[in-house]
């Protein structure tokens, strides 16, 4: 099924609509299954889906698209990751990491509607290709004198980067004319990836489709 036709289905939630195919006893507490490095991820819930889109509308330039998918591939791998949280709100709400009041502050519909359209098709597999496996980032502009910071990506407002050994990484300020030098004026055309090393990520796993209707199906479990 298309990721538009995947969409199509999560907007007729709570209803389910055409998810039929999921098993009606589905177990909300059961997880995505185990990543390689042993740890397992709780099942995506609709609210997992608006801690994505409040944490990409808060941390980027809301006109972008291609800032919106960067702040949300940080959120997943962190989500990936072992030191942090098993659940997307998890790592959103983590206390010092993303924009103060990042769960409860209102937003505005218009910008709101384009973050969720990027949080869908992060949660149907898509990625920044240029963040990767990147964990971090902050405002562009600034500077810290720290020395693990090697730069990946500029997009939405913010400066991508990962904790590499200092001999491992290129000088801050190279990196970041570097990167400012490589930005296509249509970055919509290769910023998206569903594959990630040769094997898709766990969200993905399950299709665009699939993965729509569990998040349904779990927020329509919990419902009762």
């Amino acid at each position: 099924m298309s990721l538009a036709a995947g969409l199509a289905v999560l907007v007729c939630a709570p209803h389910l609509g055409g998810c039929g195919v999921v098993n009606p006893g589905f177990d909300s507490v059961a997880s995505t299954g185990s990543l390689p490095n042993g740890k397992r991820l709780a099942a995506v819930t609709t609210a997992d889906r608006d801690c994505l889109a409040r944490a990409m509308y808060f941390e980027s330039n809301r006109s972008s698209e291609d800032g919106l998918l960067a702040v949300g591939t940080v959120v997943i791998n962190r989500l990936e990751a072992p030191a942090y949280p098993d659940s997307i709100c998890g790592v959103v709400g983590q206390p010092r990491q993303f924009a103060t009041g990042v769960l409860r502050k209102p937003m505005r519909d218009r910008e709101r509607q384009k973050a969720e359209q990027v949080a869908d098709a992060i949660l149907s597999g898509q990625r920044h290709e240029a963040v990767g496996s990147a964990k971090f980032f902050h405002t562009a502009g600034l500077r810290f004198p720290y020395s693990n910071m090697h730069y990946v990506a500029l997009a939405g407002g913010n400066a991508f980067y990962e904790k590499r050994p200092r001999h491992d990484r290129e000088a801050p300020s190279q990196a970041i004319v570097r990167l400012a030098q490589a930005r296509s004026p249509a970055p919509a055309a290769h910023v998206t990836r569903v594959a990630r090393n040769g094997g898709q990520t766990p969200l993905a796993e399950l299709g665009p489709a699939r993965n729509i209707c569990r998040v349904a199906a779990v927020d329509t479990a919990r419902q009762g």
